[in-house]
């Protein structure tokens, strides 16, 4: 006990030890909203899509194909665009399994038998990864298109964007 109080009549003894209190609750409010309230908003470099949620693959079809023509109609010399985003699958999913091996033998023979159950909580699949559909294609339908420079200009966004190969866009005016 001598030990704390001898501690306590060192703090005690510290001039403006308000001041220090109070930094200090300052501090700890600081670290307890900056982790509360600033963690959600992580994104992937991928699109910025990693904080959405979709449901299905025409929600996230829509938002890319939204997103892309807001891009496209701040370009210098675009009008009106319209996009359509055709994927090649949609939503695929890694589930979390439980491995089971059990080997028998018989004489000399020996079989041994692999099982994957897929784990279940609470009735739903455990979900360990979510892959986004791959695009197969788009479309671009861009007002000044015509415009050799202009169209370069829609492609070299589009790739970007979308990271999709230059063989999958078409551009039309």
């Amino acid at each position: 006990m001598s030990k704390f109080k001898d501690f306590w009549d060192k703090v005690k003894s510290v001039k403006h030890i308000e001041i220090y209190i109070a930094l200090l609750i300052g501090l700890i409010i600081c670290a307890v909203y900056f982790t509360l309230f600033t963690g959600s908003g992580k994104t992937d470099t991928n699109n910025d899509i990693s904080t959405e949620e979709f449901t299905t693959s025409e929600e996230y079809v829509d938002y890319l194909e939204n997103k892309l023509c807001n891009v496209l109609s701040k370009i210098s010399g675009v009008g009106n665009v319209s996009a359509i985003i055709t994927l090649e699958t949609g939503f695929t999913y890694e589930y979390a399994t439980d491995t089971e091996t059990k080997t028998t033998t018989s004489g000399s023979n020996e079989t041994t038998i692999t099982t994957d159950t897929i784990i279940i909580v609470d009735g739903e699949p455990v979900v360990i990864k979510e892959i986004y559909p791959v695009i197969k294609g788009v479309v671009i339908v861009a007002e000044g298109s015509e415009d050799f420079k202009i169209k370069m200009d829609i492609m070299q966004a589009v790739v970007t964007i979308l990271e999709v190969d230059e063989s999958e866009i078409t551009i039309l005016s």
